[in-house]
């Protein structure tokens, strides 16, 4: 064991993982299957925090991501070389040969990190728009726009980018409104749906709209870290989550590979990310 400046020893793990989300708990899954000393750090702070339903993610299509956390939570707890706990990381910091992540003032060490902290929305500024976020209001059309099949849906959008997000939802529902964000003076949710109202009086009913947020790091720590960072804000990774930090990766939301135009925002391109920087920290410690 190492110890600090006071004598007290340092536990040192093979893996620390921050974030609990989908990413995480696949690589603590993996990290786990190789009996690697692995700590998952989870905030309890997720981006699909008010979403009660996840589609698209093959045997738990439709499922409350809540319940999914739950089961991937259970299934790691019982391997014995991957320890969980509820914490918020403050810091992440190289020091000498090892990473230091620093939770409050206690001082963790790891041979790599995993950066799986997710990102958090910035919705537009319409009033009521919030209350329905996650349920009737929602961003990805793979995620959830089948279930308003038939129905009239709104994109309040005023991007170019609406224009082809319509047009993938012309086969789903049975009206595209595209709806500029600056006409909107609320939404309300009615019996059916979402009622719009806009800035001229009238008023448009549709059974959900889709919205394009703004997002920002849940990784408040990145700055001091120094990680790169592709144009989009994400952080800039190889197809196996490794950063321009050595040992350190990124998965998830937060991470962004060059061959991608963007981030992923997808539950399934999250585990798959998860595994393989679970792989590629299992290879660099039997290399060093």
């Amino acid at each position: 064991m190492e110890r600090n400046a006071n004598g007290r020893e340092l536990i040192v793990y093979d893996a620390i993982i921050i974030g609990g989300g989908p990413a995480g708990l696949q690589a603590a899954l993996t990290l786990g299957r190789m009996h690697r000393r692995t700590l998952l750090l989870d905030s309890r702070d997720y981006r699909n925090g008010t979403v009660r339903h996840a589609h698209n993610l093959l045997t738990n299509d439709g499922r409350d991501p809540a319940e999914l956390r739950r089961i991937g939570r259970d299934e790691v707890a019982a391997y014995p070389d991957v320890e969980i706990r509820d914490a918020a990381v403050t810091a992440v910091v190289r020091e000498d040969a090892a990473l230091t992540v620093r939770v409050g003032a206690e001082r963790l060490r790891a041979h790599a990190v995993i950066l799986a902290t997710g990102v958090a929305d910035r919705l537009p500024d319409i009033p009521g728009l919030a209350e329905q976020w996650g349920d009737r209001v929602a961003n990805c059309p793979f995620c959830h726009g089948h279930e308003f099949a038939g129905r009239p849906v709104a994109i309040v959008n005023g991007s170019d980018h609406a224009a082809v997000l319509g047009r993938m939802l012309e086969p789903v529902a049975s009206e595209v409104h595209l709806v500029d964000p600056a006409t909107v003076t609320r939404i309300d949710g009615t019996d059916e749906g979402l009622a719009l109202e806009l800035t001229d009086g009238s008023a448009i009913e549709v059974a959900g709209a889709f919205v394009a947020p703004t997002w920002r790091s849940r990784a408040d720590f990145l700055g001091e870290l120094g990680v790169e960072l592709q144009e989009t804000g994400a952080v800039r990774t190889d197809p196996f989550g490794r950063t321009s930090i050595e040992n350190v990766y990124a998965v998830g939301d937060l991470a962004q590979p060059d061959h991608l135009p963007g981030p992923m925002f997808s539950l399934a391109a999250a585990i798959a990310g998860g595994q393989l920087a679970a792989v590629a920290v299992v290879q660099s410690l039997v290399m060093r």
